[in-house]
């Protein structure tokens, strides 16, 4: 079986994940918009199991009806089913340390398959989180139900933000394929000239954060400003490329520590952790993020030249 065929097989069970959220928020009838809800996560379910068998203009369909709905404003996390606390107390006295053996399974079994097989980080994060459940099921005594009910609550509570890592990385392609590295490139040029080393690195770094901030995606932000910023103020004045690709991703990083946009790091613990300050997460990383750009900043002009 090769790799694309074993994604396929985690696609639709992150599909299926996906319709019990959708099941439980149709028959959520204290949520006011449970039929929007139900639709979204229907929709979502649809495009991760089957969707590579669907045609483009389908897929398309499917999500601008999910842009409407969001629109709307038809999709709300509802009411969830809370966890029986006093259950959860006696299973974490009596796991103790154990409780976080799933965790360290998941992590450990990642990095085995991804770098001592051909099958690749993706099959090995997929593999170890099915292993890891499994571990998960057999310390907890957990049953069929419960494990039902906790994941499609975890995929509620999560929401909307849990598919935006995917569609900003789509948004990043876009912008690569549409030129705007180039017309970035001109803009810049015409303000501030090249061949200062110093200048042209603060500007690659800084571009790097603040187009991740918008972007909410180091990755996506990468392709776009290292063409436009990076090849022509940075490399083309004789810096090593290694160099200033590896330093201007962590600048980027930056920029993930700052922004709401990088749901998977700074909105999914907000909703996870059910914080009262959306913001929460960003303002306690927001100073560190800022002196880090800084130090990237010293190293890439030290290192680079």
């Amino acid at each position: 079986m090769s790799v694309n065929n074993i994604l396929e097989i985690f696609y639709v069970l992150i599909g299926l994940i996906m319709f019990f959220a959708s099941i439980e928020s149709f028959r959520d009838k204290e949520n006011s918009a449970r039929i929007g809800t139900g639709l979204f996560w229907l929709i979502m379910g649809v495009i991760f199991a089957i969707g590579k068998y669907l045609p483009n203009f389908v897929i398309g369909i499917l999500l601008v009806l999910v842009g409407i709905l969001s629109l709307l404003k038809q999709i709300k996390v509802g009411k969830i089913k809370e966890v029986n606390k006093e259950l959860a107390e006696k299973s974490a006295k009596r796991l103790g340390a154990w409780l976080f053996f799933p965790s360290i399974v998941l992590a450990i079994l990642s990095i085995l398959i991804s770098q001592f097989t051909k099958l690749g980080g993706q099959v090995g994060i997929g593999i170890a989180s099915v292993i890891a459940l499994i571990t998960a099921m057999v310390l907890s005594k957990a049953d069929g139900k419960t494990t039902y009910h906790d994941s499609e609550r975890m995929v509620r509570s999560v929401g909307t933000a849990g598919i935006l890592p995917q569609l900003l990385a789509t948004l990043g392609v876009i912008f690569t394929a549409s030129g705007v590295g180039d017309v970035t490139s001109k803009a810049i040029s015409g303000i501030f000239p090249a061949g200062d080393h110093l200048l042209g690195v603060v500007l690659y770094c800084v571009a790097m954060a603040i187009f991740t901030m918008i972007m909410g995606n180091a990755f996506a932000a990468f392709a776009v400003i290292t063409a436009g910023i990076g090849i022509p103020f940075v490399v083309a004045q004789g810096a090593n490329p290694a160099v200033v690709a590896a330093i201007g991703m962590t600048a980027g990083y930056c920029g993930t520590l700052m922004t709401p946009m990088a749901a998977n790091f700074n909105s999914l613990p907000v909703a996870l952790l059910e914080m009262k300050d959306n913001l929460g997460v960003i303002k306690q990383q927001y100073p560190v993020a800022l002196v880090l750009l800084v130090i990237q900043i010293a190293l890439m002009y030290f290192l680079a030249f």
